[in-house]
């Protein structure tokens, strides 16, 4: 992948690595900075979206990364309240009321739970790496997108504004990366502005996030099952687009960082931050797929350290200085954003030569992942539409790798009903053998490649039923029975054998294979 970084494999960094190294731990300690002032404007922006107050969003995000950062699998991801989350949850608070949101959040946290303990989280594994691809580049695209009304009907100043932003961050790489280039391109901004007294949007214009901590977020709805009855459908759908969300960014995340994570873990511990974020916060979150970005390619932070501070800093943000965070612009934000959406996309997925080289069904999944993701800005839809194509034009491939290949055993008499022999290229073969079979020998089928429900439905045209003779023999040593669909039409085959006086043998299957057969043969109708 692009993201992936070009060099030798990494060596994975301890967060007590970090804590012994001065030069590891400042590199964590100023990436926590850098993502935290990438996640305020999001985060605040997200919670317009779900019909709350940008404080509950804030703190919730405080606890997701504080809570995340000790129980998560994937260090230095961040999780924070995301749009993913606000866009399910902004209809029920809209219809019904924000005193709805919090049994809707604790109820997804508990599926969360489940799911993580279950060990369902293995089920990612099955995601393309087309549909990855087009994640990726859906992600860049949506990131840049967001960023551009940061940059539209505002004053001339915050186009020079904008282009330092980028030099710096483009530039100061070349000189020395002790200090993450976008944390000194904001600081030098922020500076610039506040000096120069320059008219431009600031953080401060987006929403409130001053003012003491919240208390505990209170349990207003009935406590009954016709609450239930009303929040379970989006508590599901918070549960599982947090989950692809977060799986997703994890996966990312190992492939730019070259470690693992172990997934069950971070399943089980979104649910259970998502709890904690109810109860002190009141909305639920994800990974924050941007965010996560800079804290691991930009900021280059590779522990939980960085998350951990991250937390701090919000929650220092939030309480202490307010005024302080009002007043960085905007312009410097959006400048950083732009530049990570810009280093997400995977240009080496779209470049001519390599579409030349790739399936089309491989680009195909790739580019409907991105457009339905664009099109409905949610990324967990559009990676749910291209696994399911992805699952059906792979299904519509292998449907044609079944072969079967007729071989006579000379020296068996034509059966007197051979001139039954259905049309065709396996009948007219027997036919014209038919000629040197004796009284000892037969015809045997050579079966390859995998059956399953989209490669055996035709199975049974195979077969030249009439025009055998009375001794078949179907070889499986070359395929394998992976479902209920290939026993039933074995069982078929079989049948229409004996319609015609013939006990058809079958030979060579595998231990998996012969077991899952004489579970299920003669079961099925």
């Amino acid at each position: 992948m692009a993201l992936a970084d070009s060099t030798a494999p990494q060596q994975e960094i301890t967060t007590r690595a970090a804590l012994r190294s001065p030069v590891l731990l400042s590199r964590e300690v100023l990436a926590g900075i850098v993502t935290t002032l990438a996640l305020i404007p999001e985060v605040i922006s997200f919670s317009v979206i779900a019909g709350v107050d940008p404080k509950v969003s804030l703190i919730a995000s405080v606890v997701l990364a504080l809570s995340m950062s000790v129980l998560g699998g994937r260090p230095a991801m961040v999780t924070a309240a995301a749009g993913s989350v606000a866009l399910v949850v902004a209809p029920l608070v809209k219809d019904h009321g924000v005193e709805y949101l919090l049994p809707t959040v604790l109820l997804a946290g508990l599926v969360q739970i489940a799911f993580g303990a279950l060990g369902l989280a293995r089920l990612a594994r099955f995601i393309p790496r087309s549909v990855m691809v087009g994640f990726v580049n859906a992600l860049g695209i949506l990131i840049f997108v967001a960023q551009v009304p940061h940059l539209i009907d505002v004053p001339w100043l915050v186009y020079p504004l904008f282009a330092l932003t980028v030099a710096i961050i483009l530039v100061l790489p070349r000189f020395t990366t002790a200090v993450p280039a976008p944390l000194v391109a904001i600081v030098v901004v922020t500076a610039i502005v506040m000096i120069a007294h320059l008219g431009v949007p600031n953080v401060g214009d987006e929403g409130e996030i001053g003012g003491a901590l919240p208390g505990l977020t209170p349990f207003l709805a009935p406590l009954d099952l016709s609450t239930l009855a009303l929040i379970w459908p989006t508590a599901l759908s918070v549960a599982f687009v947090g989950l692809m969300e977060t799986l997703l960014t994890a996966k990312l995340v190992d492939d730019i960082t070259e470690t693992r994570s172990h997934k069950n873990r971070e399943s089980w511990a979104l649910g259970v931050a998502n709890i904690l974020a109810g109860f002190y916060g009141g909305i639920a979150g994800c990974a924050m797929i941007g965010q996560t970005v800079v804290n691991v390619k930009l900021a280059r932070a590779r522990t939980r350290i960085s998350t951990f501070v991250a937390g701090l800093v919000l929650l220092a943000l939030v309480t202490l200085l307010s005024d302080l965070m009002a007043q960085i612009p905007m312009v410097a934000l959006a400048a950083v954003m732009m530049v990570v959406a810009v280093t997400t996309v995977d240009w080496h997925s779209v470049r001519p030569s390599t579409l030349r080289r790739m399936p089309v069904p491989e680009t195909l999944v790739m580019a409907v992942t991105v457009a339905v993701v664009v099109a409905t800005g949610n990324l967990a839809i559009g990676v749910l539409v291209g696994v399911v194509l992805a699952m059906v034009l792979f299904a519509r491939r292998v449907a044609h790798v079944i072969t079967v290949t007729r071989v006579v055993v000379p020296g068996v008499s034509p059966r007197a009903s051979s001139t039954d022999a259905r049309p065709g290229a396996a009948a007219a073969g027997a036919t014209d053998a038919r000629a040197d079979l004796g009284p000892d020998g037969g015809v045997r089928y050579v079966v390859r490649g995998p059956l399953f429900f989209g490669s055996s439905n035709d199975l049974v045209e195979h077969f030249s039923y009439a025009a055998d003779p009375a001794r078949v023999v179907i070889d499986f040593s070359g395929s394998q029975i992976w479902d209920a669909s290939s026993v039933a039409a074995l069982d078929a085959v079989v049948s229409k054998y004996r319609q015609h006086g013939i006990e058809a043998q079958i030979e060579g299957l595998d231990d998996r294979s012969s077991l899952f057969h004489g579970k299920l043969t003669g079961l099925l109708r």
